[in-house]
């Protein structure tokens, strides 16, 4: 599903107009992006859980040279689905 299929399915199941569901769709996202930024959690019972997960430093290899290289640690971004989402999926 791409963003404008979200912001129409919103938009539809909110009986909103579009325009408005777009504002909706990007003030979420804005607001996800600034509290995993902060390191904050994102918990939407039964939805998920969006956090930021420490990737530790490790050792990988240069496909072409074949040589060890160490890949710096990073933060990234997870999302654990919720017992409702799953169960949905799962049907």
């Amino acid at each position: 599903m791409t963003k404008e299929a979200l912001v129409k399915a919103v938009a539809a199941k909110a009986e909103i107009t579009q325009k408005e569901a777009a504002r909706a769709v990007n003030a979420f996202q804005e607001a996800v992006r600034e509290a995993l930024a902060r390191g904050e959690e994102i918990r939407l019972v039964g939805f998920g859980t969006f956090l930021v997960r420490e990737r530790a430093a490790r050792k990988g290899r240069n496909i072409r040279t074949g040589e060890e290289i160490t890949i710096p640690p990073k933060r990234v971004v997870a999302f654990r689905p919720g017992s409702d989402l799953v169960g949905a999926v799962r049907r």
